[in-house]
């Protein structure tokens, strides 16, 4: 049986905080009155203003409840019901007009309760508003319920006096039987998710964290909603327990409820038709609409739902779209894309880049005994169309997986490479390189997207979107060990299928061969083992080739960070030049936290600093993600010395230079070859007969694609070639 219980009319709007919450010697309004901060004084109506309301058919429990601006214009407020205390700012003879929808200034046929106003808004058809703070030249427009309640958290997982741990909310990411979970809260960012979900192993910092959560908000009850300046909600049905910041545009949706929705002049948050959304923190400039379902979750900065996407249990990224799908139980770093309505996600977590094609289920915990499996992905994950895979798997950065049902758990440790299925020969094949062998358009030009892409206005995390980069170029490293494992265990058994030999002597001589171009690399077949959890054979295919371009993508990247950090130094001689390389210079670990890459040593003692309480609040976290922010380029450049130094085998004090000078002059022709290969993998499209066949024409495939020689990334590739062949050419000239 519904419980519905009976209070006097005229309590209605008021008493918000219950008598036993109140602190000693404060009203109910003592938090409403911080709260409203837009300055306008109030004074009571008139006599004759309160005659006006009357004839306008308006009422009020108490007259001397409804308190207005000077500039109050009674005559445009008609038919409106007031309970509680109401502050009204001015209201004057205009129209307001967003996107051709033009209503008049004032307060029409609502039932507003409690409430404070600025100044010129427009309220019209709004059946229930209650204890709500209002800005000014807002419109609310044909809402159904617009209403606070006293315990309002607003989608932080906080609990208020008097509540029971039991109700504080929780986002089960990453894991679904809950392992990972943690606490929304309005300043949640990426990196902060991921400490948290990650290392369940530190019971004192987890803790903290809670704390930290917590103490960020007041515990006390009787905070009201807010609705910020120019905001506009119109033909929507319920808004409850919601703080919604100004410029932000509602139209449309079914269900709001205990929320934040930031949004600002310069980064507007818009919520549409058909949307409900509960428990959860919208990030500044996010969008949501077109019948999108999202419950205990955060949107970071500047992400988008469309179009019927699911979110539960999830953190999403800043500057990433989820259109159609549905994501359940996921971290998601930067930059994720996933469209079509059958891309399904569940229990992983994508470091950041990520794309999901149509079909893609990773997602399966059958074969488990209970839901508790989960996906590690490392940046540039790109699971193809209808990909399947089962729980648990890991794969290493820029990954793609070709269509097909994935049978067995994979941990592929190998960046960049093309993952497939051969159903006819019953194995798993792994091509390391792919992108930089076949496709360096699509790695190059995503580079440049995903940078072009963040829009996000405080940039406190600072997101590494290069491909190369300290953790893939440590992943690179390893990659190279395991093929020298695989190669020289491949020839050893071609010489001799009946002698057993350690790892060590198979990483030997895979490397010596490997080095020596044999042409018996050609004829080898590589199998590896530990990528997966089944009898079948893994294949490595073009394993020569892939080892032969890791090295030189190694050499490529030490030599750029060289370039970089030279450019705009006046460099004499090779002494001088000498003096910049940092000393006895050694390859370190370093850990994605969020899309930032992060020394791994400083991670630690970040962890330290927390259990010691030396860090106490989710500011000084962030400040630390600043702090290693402003150092990581010269980090970079430390690891990027000593990354070429471990594969040449140089010393500080043995290098000359001439080895310099050989490895400047090798870097034009890598960044050359990378240039032209992002040519040509782009120019299959125009030449390849089952893409061209479409088109009757040439002229007919240029005006839909655009002309090759129009295509402005390649222009842009182009210059940065010609760029780069100048700054070397002047060190080389500076060096001699």
């Amino acid at each position: 049986m519904n419980q519905i219980s009976k209070h006097p009319l005229e309590s209605l709007g008021y008493n918000f905080i219950s008598p036993e919450f109140l602190p000693k010697g404060k009203n109910e309004y003592h938090l409403r009155n911080i709260q409203n901060r837009n300055g306008i004084k109030y004074r009571h109506l008139s006599a004759l203003e309160i005659e006006v309301l009357v004839r306008n058919r308006n009422t009020s429990d108490d007259w001397n409840k409804i308190l207005v601006s000077d500039a109050f214009n009674p005559e445009l407020v008609k038919n409106c019901k007031f309970f509680g205390l109401v502050r009204i700012g001015k209201l004057e003879p205009y129209f307001l007009e967003y996107h051709n929808l033009r209503m008049p200034v004032g307060m029409y046929n609502s039932t507003i309760i409690s409430c404070d106003f600025g100044d010129n808004v427009v309220v019209d058809n709004v059946n229930y508003l209650s204890h709500y703070i209002v800005g000014s030249e807002v419109i609310l427009v044909n809402v159904n319920e617009l209403a606070t309640t006293n315990a309002s958290k607003f989608g932080n997982g906080i609990i208020k006096d008097g509540e029971s741990e039991s109700i504080r909310i929780w986002i089960e990411i990453a894991n679904e039987n809950g392992g990972r979970k943690v606490i929304p809260f309005n300043s949640m960012l990426p990196g902060d998710a991921y400490l948290w979900s990650k290392y369940r192993d530190d019971e004192v910092m987890l803790e903290k964290f809670k704390e930290f959560t917590q103490k960020e908000y007041s515990a006390q009850r009787g905070y009201y909603g807010k609705i910020g300046d120019r905001s506009i909600i119109k033909n929507t049905r319920i808004i409850k327990d919601v703080w919604i910041g100004s410029d932000a545009y509602i139209k449309g949706a079914n269900k709001l409820k205990n929320l934040t929705i930031n949004s600002s002049p310069d980064a507007p948050s818009q919520i549409g038709e058909g949307c409900e959304l509960v428990n959860g923190i919208v990030g500044f400039g996010c969008r949501a609409f077109y019948g999108v379902k999202a419950v205990r979750f955060v949107m970071a900065s500047h992400s988008q739902l469309k179009y019927g996407a699911r979110l539960i249990n999830s953190y999403l990224g800043n500057n990433s779209t989820i259109s159609c799908c549905e994501v359940l139980n996921s971290l998601i770093f930067p930059s994720h894309e996933q469209h079509h309505n059958n891309s399904f996600l569940c229990a992983a977590t994508l470091l950041g880049q990520s794309n999901m094609a149509a079909g893609a289920t990773i997602g399966s915990n059958h074969n488990s005994r209970s839901p508790d499996g989960e996906i590690v992905a490392g940046r540039g994950f790109w699971p193809g169309l209808c990909v399947s895979l089962k729980h648990n798997s890991k794969f290493a950065s820029f990954n793609i997986l070709a269509k097909g049902d994935y049978p067995a758990e994979l941990n592929v440790p190998i960046p960049f490479s093309l993952i497939s299925n051969d159903v006819s020969d019953d194995n798993l094949i792994i091509m390391p390189a792919y992108w930089f062998l076949y496709n360096l358009y699509a790695i190059s030009r995503n580079e440049w997207k995903y940078n072009e892409r963040d829009q996000r206005i405080v940039k406190t995390q600072r997101l590494e979107f290069d491909a190369l980069a300290p953790d893939t170029i440590n992943e690179i490293f390893e990659a190279l060990s395991l093929m020298e494992l695989w190669a020289g265990r491949a020839f050893l058994k071609n010489e001799d299928p009946d002698k057993n030999h350690s790892p060590a002597e198979c990483k030997k001589m895979g490397r010596d061969i490997l080095n020596s171009d044999d042409n018996i690399l050609h004829e080898l077949e590589y199998v590896a083992e530990g990528i997966e959890n089944s009898e079948r054979k893994t294949v490595i295919h073009k394993l020569p080739q892939a080892y032969s371009v890791f090295k030189e993508l190694i050499i490529y990247y030490g030599v750029v960070q060289i370039v970089k950090n030279l450019e705009g130094k006046k460099i004499g001689n090779f002494a001088a030049f000498t003096k910049t390389l940092p000393k006895n210079p050694k390859r370190t670990e370093w850990l994605n936290i969020g899309g930032q890459l992060i020394l791994k040593d400083e991670v630690e003692k970040f962890r330290s600093k927390i259990r010691q309480n030396k860090i106490k609040s989710w500011d000084e976290v962030h400040l630390f993600y600043e702090a290693q922010g402003t150092t990581y380029e010269e980090q970079k450049y430390s690891h990027a010395i000593a990354s070429l130094f471990e594969l040449c085998n140089f010393t500080s004090n043995r290098i000359t230079p001439t080895m310099i000078e050989d490895l400047l002059k090798q870097s034009i022709e890598t960044k050359s070859w990378i240039t032209e290969g992002i040519y040509e993998s782009r120019a299959k499209d125009y030449s390849n007969p089952f893409r061209k066949m479409v088109y009757d024409t040439n002229t007919e495939m240029n005006i839909v694609l655009g002309k090759l020689e129009d295509n402005s990334f390649i222009a842009q590739q182009n210059e940065e070639l010609k760029n780069y062949k100048r700054k070397v050419n002047k060190i080389l000239k500076s060096l001699s």
